[in-house]
């Protein structure tokens, strides 16, 4: 593979970029004049005014905003909602969603469950009732939705798409480290019609949000590594720059090797995700890439954001600081996957049935 952003990319990573600087807000704020770019678009079907570009745009752009730490629902609307929706629904369903989509209209994803992130069997229950499928559960940890005009519910036998206004459907917030909100979902007999009813999505969800979390922990580390680098090059002790002590130096090394281990792994599953191959055996692949992927985010992210946090002498704690809201929004990144132990857990499985 070409790890190399082709013309398209890096043209949508110049709009972001423009944007940033154009821009103070990196939160809520900030997502209107996202849809104003058009960015969220480029994923979309060409019937729908997109560009049809699939998950190798949306990585570089989710990449591109979690460089700048950005708290906007652009991780669970794109990377956890339109990619995963793209060739799975009927005309009926995307004419409703892509479009309003390309307007604004946040998606997120209900996958975690109490003592169970990101499960791979999920028991909120689904029951089939003629051209109708009624949804109960409960899930945890579901980003922006509040915000959310559909959430993709995963169950014991497929994928639902649900209105959030349907009848049965409640919100408790949830505490959170950084500044994308999180709610607890509670589904009470949550009727859904057939058509947005996807009995075989659920692997494929379950990877496109993998992979979406690389995307941006690749680029929340590599911002908070040239934050660290200008802190170290510009601040003075002993009438000297901190990035000529050896030890500080050092320090920075390791965390350049972190951040090309993390872009290099992120990079090459969204590229291999990409791919027109359903090939099992390629997909056995991808999943064992997507579990190191995952292993890599929930290990060594928190501990390269501790060391940032280190090398700034500890005032990135200070929320005013951007120091934070990187390291905070790493810490939820890693909750959603389960931590370190439960990714080596899991790895270890897919590794011991080979």
């Amino acid at each position: 593979m070409d790890f190399n952003r082709d013309e398209a990319q890096e043209a949508g990573a110049v709009v972001v970029v423009g944007l940033l600087v154009r821009e103070a807000a990196r939160d809520a704020g900030l997502w209107p004049k996202l849809v104003a770019t058009g960015l969220l678009s480029v994923a979309l079907p060409e019937q729908y005014g997109g560009d049809d570009m699939g998950i190798d745009a949306v990585s570089v752009l989710l990449t591109e905003l979690a460089t700048d730490a950005v708290a906007a629902p652009a991780l669970p609307t794109l990377g956890f909602g339109v990619l995963p929706l793209l060739g799975a629904v009927s005309e009926a369903v995307a004419a409703e969603v892509f479009p309003a989509v390309a307007e604004g209209a946040v998606l997120t994803a209900a996958i975690s469950e109490p003592g169970a992130p990101l499960t791979t069997e999920p028991t909120t229950k689904a029951e089939v009732i003629g051209d109708e499928v009624r949804i109960t559960g409960y899930k945890v940890a579901v980003p922006c939705a509040d915000q959310a005009r559909w959430l993709l519910v995963t169950t014991d036998s497929g994928v639902a798409l649900v209105d959030a206004a349907a009848p049965g459907l409640a919100l408790t917030p949830s505490s959170i480290s950084g500044e994308l909100a999180e709610f607890s979902v509670k589904l009470d007999g949550i009727v859904v019609p057939a058509e947005r009813w996807l009995p075989d999505a659920g692997p494929r969800l379950h990877r496109f949000v993998l992979a979406a979390i690389g995307a941006a922990a690749d680029g929340l580390l590599s911002g908070a590594v040239k934050l660290t680098a200008a802190h170290v090059g510009t601040r003075h002790q002993f009438n000297r720059p901190l990035a000529e002590f050896q030890a500080v130096a050092q320090q920075i090394a390791d965390l350049y090797v972190v951040s090309r281990t993390l872009h290099v792994a992120a990079v090459a599953v969204n590229w291999a995700l990409g791919q027109d191959d359903s090939n099992p055996e390629r997909q056995r692949r991808i999943d064992d890439d997507l579990n190191v992927l995952a292993y890599t985010v929930a290990a060594e992210l928190p501990r390269a954001m501790q060391k940032c946090h280190h090398l700034h002498g500890g005032i990135g704690v200070d929320v005013t600081h951007s120091m934070h809201r990187y390291y905070s929004q790493s810490k939820d990144l890693a909750r959603w996957l389960g931590g370190a132990d439960l990714r080596l857990e899991r790895l270890g499985a897919g590794c011991s049935s080979i």
